[in-house]
């Protein structure tokens, strides 16, 4: 699931497309760190105090996706330049991607519901599951990041290519809050 294309993904290849893959590093590390936070609190019963407030969950669906929303429109009128371009999205915007994510929220509930009961202990699931999506993270939100800088080089100076990948990104941003 960490894989597949999703707001996050999109918004990694977004970057990868105008920035190149070195440049997406921060933002990929934060990613990852917000979805290895959100794992964490789902371990320690986050899940839990929802699902006893479902106002608050439908609030931060739709928080996170005005988020996700806006990183992707906040780069509208840039062109794809992988080699070059100041960087408007590292570690401070990437942290919230996850905890703010529809699709992450359903892969850490099934992971810890499915998954983490057949661990074992509460500590091997602590441990097992947020590092086993962290490092799935770092290789797959680089790869998209990757195939975005590919895109970019094949395609140079597009602005069609960069509000091609916005618009991508907020029909799947939009598909996830209604599902």
């Amino acid at each position: 699931m960490v894989g597949t294309p999703g707001p996050a993904n999109l918004l990694a290849m977004s970057a990868g497309a105008q920035f190149g893959v070195v440049k997406c590093i921060s933002f990929n590390l934060g990613l990852t760190g917000g979805k290895f936070a959100l794992n964490l609190a789902m371990g320690f019963g986050l899940g839990l105090f929802l699902v006893n407030f479902t106002s608050l969950q439908t609030l931060v669906k739709f928080i996170g996706a005005g988020y996700m929303i806006y990183l992707a429109l906040k780069s509208w009128n840039n062109i794809s330049q992988p080699d070059g371009g100041e960087v408007t999205m590292g570690w401070k915007q990437g942290i919230f991607v996850h905890p703010l994510n529809p699709k992450a929220w359903v892969m850490t509930i099934i992971a810890w519901t499915e998954f983490g009961p057949q661990l074992g202990s509460f500590f091997t699931q602590l441990i097992v599951i947020p590092f086993s999506f962290a490092v799935a993270q770092i290789i797959l939100h680089t790869s998209w990041s990757a195939l975005g800088a590919i895109l970019s080089r094949s395609l140079p100076n597009s602005l069609l290519l960069n509000r091609g990948l916005i618009f991508i990104t907020v029909a799947v941003v939009i598909w996830a809050v209604i599902l």
